[in-house]
């Protein structure tokens, strides 16, 4: 059986209503799990990407890339592995602010993970991080023990190393 590896998408889509559903209901017959999901302007005029995060066999991702190519608001398809792509996730934790005050750990904290405060008021104060999974992980766990608030993580987003000319590839087919 082949190895499972982890696979970043990028989906070129109409923008148009039901087309990520019509795209998730792809991976929910296979029984796929979607690990994370963006979706966001694409560098072509009105056309959307959608980034989704999986970890399958590459025969499971070629068929997959297939299935959703049929998708009849669906431009185009890719998929790549996390050597071939710079990608990031980002963040925000909500935290005490008397944390900030009291704490001199959770400044050091604050440096060490090259995070930054983007809002404070007497109550909470927010913290934004960017980075690499395992970088926010490793955050939540650090602050968790101070008692977070609330926390939200955004899905892969993420680029090619190699120069991608999608507006011409998208010209030609």
């Amino acid at each position: 059986m082949s190895q499972k590896h982890t696979y970043t998408i990028s989906i070129y889509t109409e923008n148009s209503v039901g087309v990520l559903n019509r795209i998730t209901g792809v991976f929910q017959r296979r029984h796929i799990n979607i690990e994370s999901v963006n979706v966001s302007k694409s560098e072509i005029k009105s056309v959307s990407r959608i980034t989704l995060l999986v970890r399958i066999t590459e025969d499971q991702m070629k068929k997959i890339i297939g299935q959703l190519e049929k998708q009849v608001d669906v431009i185009k398809a890719y998929y790549h592995t996390d050597d071939k792509t710079i990608y990031q996730e980002s963040c925000l934790f909500k935290l005490s602010t008397d944390l900030l005050i009291d704490n001199d750990e959770i400044q050091r904290i604050i440096n060490d993970s090259k995070s930054r405060v983007i809002n404070i008021n007497k109550d909470f104060f927010v913290l934004e991080k960017s980075g690499k999974k395992e970088e926010v992980e490793e955050l939540y766990h650090i602050l968790d023990k101070y008692g977070i608030k609330q926390f939200v993580r955004s899905g892969r987003i993420a680029i090619t190393r190699d120069e991608m000319r999608v507006s011409e590839m998208l010209k030609e087919d």
